[in-house]
């Protein structure tokens, strides 16, 4: 089996859910859309690969909206294949950015979120079997207006924050973050867009070290119950 992860930049690594994957089997490839030399002019020329070639696709978190046309030359391209993926039946797991774009891709759309959500929210859900309650980790300005069809299973006061349509599910929150992970996005602009919120970005970092193995372990869950609604995969022995 084969999963493609799409990482859109060079701070967003795949983290416990690249791991989980792994360890249900799956080989996972991690493809690079906007190289690090790129962070500020981020207009490249991608070519997405044939999603039929995946048995999974799993687009992760990016600094940019999906509406933002500093990113056209690449987001339409990637929307029309998550939409050729869903439509050929290949199961889209969508993170943060990737949830957004998931939504836009099968029809929904993405907006302004009414305030960013920073650090840990518990959310409201419909079925703690597929996601549950949290904590879970936000770092967002933007939310989706659910897909036709869609069925939210998750939310909290600002945003949808989790949704399945088919073998497709987004999730607005970050299940792979780590320690490692955010000091990365702390140094290349977070740190200073979350001051401006009155937010301490050393306290933040504190939390996230504090509570990793219990974040990786509701990271586990998650990507276990995807993966056994879409292919009806038990969780395999093992942490």
């Amino acid at each position: 089996m084969r999963a493609l992860l799409v990482q859109h930049d060079h701070v967003s690594p795949s983290g416990p859910v690249g791991e989980r994957l792994a360890h249900h089997g799956y080989e996972v490839a991690e493809l690079m859309v906007v190289p690090e030399e790129r962070q500020h002019t981020p207009d490249v020329t991608f070519d997405f690969p044939d999603p039929e070639e995946w048995d999974l696709i799993v687009p992760m978190g990016a600094p940019w909206s999906v509406y933002d046309p500093a990113v056209a030359s690449w987001v339409g391209p990637e929307l029309r294949m998550l939409a050729a993926a869903h439509r050929a039946g290949v199961p889209v797991f969508g993170v943060c950015f990737g949830g957004q774009a998931l939504a836009a891709a099968l029809g929904g759309r993405v907006e302004r979120s009414p305030s960013p959500e920073m650090g840990w929210v518990d959310v409201e859900t419909d079925d703690p079997s597929i996601v549950g309650p949290g904590p879970w980790f936000q770092f967002h300005f933007d939310r989706w207006v659910l897909p036709p069809g869609a069925v939210e299973v998750a939310r909290s006061a600002v945003s949808s924050q989790a949704f399945v349509l088919g073998r497709s599910m987004g999730v607005q929150f970050h299940p792979e973050i780590t320690a490692e992970e955010f000091g990365l996005w702390a140094a290349h602009g977070a740190a200073a867009l979350m001051r401006a919120r009155g937010i301490d970005p050393d306290a933040v970092l504190a939390e996230v070290q504090r509570d990793e193995a219990e974040s990786t372990r509701r990271t586990f869950a998650l990507i276990d119950a995807f993966l056994e609604r879409t292919n009806g995969r038990k969780p395999a022995p093992g942490r």
